[in-house]
This record gives structure tokens, C-alpha cells and sequence, in this order.
């Protein structure tokens, strides 16, 4: 009989998922690398880097609780709550 791997919950979506990723809540690049994380999916983490810039999450978006009522986020959260996806293509490139 073959092992179930472990399920572990994303701090953002609250979905249950094989691999977590550890997000700085404020970016190392913003002061924050001995700062608070959080474990998200790779979707998730990846969506938070589309959507905004380190400086936005350092100032505005720098909690779960910040990040969950974020208007830009609202459509992908519901949306991605009713998914079973574990990765999605990394989309982040050069912001114009």
C-alpha cells in the first residue's frame, strides 16, 4: 500500500497542499530578511509577486491578514480556493 504524503495548509488560501514556500512578509529586499514569514503555495507566493511590488508588500501588504482582504487579490482568492492546482507556470517578469 502505498504512503500518503502529508497535506500542509497555505497560510493564504487555506488549502491543503504537498509543498509549501516560505514568503517574507516584508521582502528581504525591503529590510525584511530576519523578519516574520509565512509557508504558501507556490501559487500563491507566485501571484503575490505578480500582483505587487516589494515595496507595496513592505508598506501595505506585510500580514496574512493584510494580504487575505487585499482588493487585488479578492478574484484570484476565490478562485484559487476551489482549485486542486499545486504549481502554476512562475509568470513574474518585468513590471511596465
Amino acid at each position: 500500500m502505498a504512503k500518503k504524503e502529508a497535506q500542509q495548509v497555505c497560510e493564504l488560501c487555506g488549502r491543503e497542499v504537498l509543498n509549501l514556500s516560505r514568503h517574507h512578509l516584508v521582502p528581504r529586499e525591503e529590510g525584511g530578511r530576519y523578519g516574520a514569514t509565512a509557508e504558501l503555495c507556490q501559487p500563491c507566493h507566485s501571484t503575490l509577486h505578480l500582483t505587487f511590488s516589494n515595496r507595496e508588500l513592505a508598506l501595505l501588504y506585510n500580514s496574512i491578514p493584510a494580504l487575505q482582504q487585499a482588493e487585488p487579490l479578492q478574484k484570484y482568492l476565490k478562485w484559487v480556493r476551489t482549485k486542486r492546482i499545486e504549481k502554476i507556470s512562475n509568470r513574474r517578469g518585468k513590471r511596465r
